[in-house]
């Protein structure tokens, strides 16, 4: 039943409490109050979803410079799980004495918008389906690339953020040799610290288990 609030048992690392938690139409768990997120968050610090700064943006989704051609988010903000952050500050950390650093285009997505997106590209390669979700609305997936922190100038990737084609495979070859290299360099820090890399999309990352994450669609107004 599409309303119906159940008890809700996340088979987590750590141990939860009995959670009221709203079904949508799908079927799926999904954290769509403040409330109940605060109240995840106190059993788990590593739930918390904290505002990057610290690090350089590019928020497509606040234009409608993105596949939608459509202004996705209000303004542009990243938020991320805890663990996900940290994990990205240690990375941070590595590339700054080499002179570059990383620049994101997007974390933590509502689940509302992830609706939005598959009624325009309704392919499982390059969005979440509903039905399932995304790493996004758990998160701990980041949109990102690597930069060089004396101009701010991007690494050469072979494509831009959100080419929805298979020239953002990780296995296509038709590429120049420093932008397979530079494809190579950013998956080999990211699954150095952690993350998982999508194999559509050369700047897509998730942590690892992500099912230990809820689904989420809380909007950014009320994280603030």
């Amino acid at each position: 039943m599409k309303n119906i609030y159940i008890l809700y048992l996340f088979l987590l690392p750590w141990k939860l409490s009995a959670q009221e938690i709203p079904l949508n139409k799908h079927g799926l768990p999904v954290v769509n109050s403040l409330q109940l997120y605060k109240e995840l968050v106190k059993q788990n610090e590593d739930l918390r979803l904290i505002k990057i700064d610290d690090i350089k943006q590019d928020v497509r989704y606040a234009t409608a410079n993105n596949f939608t051609k459509e202004q996705l988010y209000p303004y542009p903000v990243v938020y991320l799980r805890r663990p996900a952050y940290r994990a990205l500050q240690a990375l941070q950390m590595v590339l700054e004495p080499m002179g570059v650093g990383l620049k994101i285009f997007d974390g933590y997505r509502p689940y509302r918008i992830t609706e939005k997106m598959w009624k325009v590209m309704p392919d499982d390669r390059y969005a979440a389906d509903p039905k399932k979700g995304s790493g996004h609305n758990r998160g701990i997936a980041v949109d990102l690339t690597l930069i060089y922190l004396n101009t701010g100038k991007e690494f050469p990737m072979g494509t831009d953020y959100d080419d929805l084609s298979e020239k953002a495979h990780h296995e296509y070859e038709q590429l120049t040799p420093e932008e397979k290299e530079n494809r190579v360099f950013l998956r080999t820090l990211m699954e150095a610290h952690g993350f998982v890399a999508l194999d559509t999309e050369w700047w897509h990352y998730y942590l690892k288990d992500p099912e230990k994450y809820p689904l989420m669609d809380i909007w950014f107004d009320e994280l603030k």
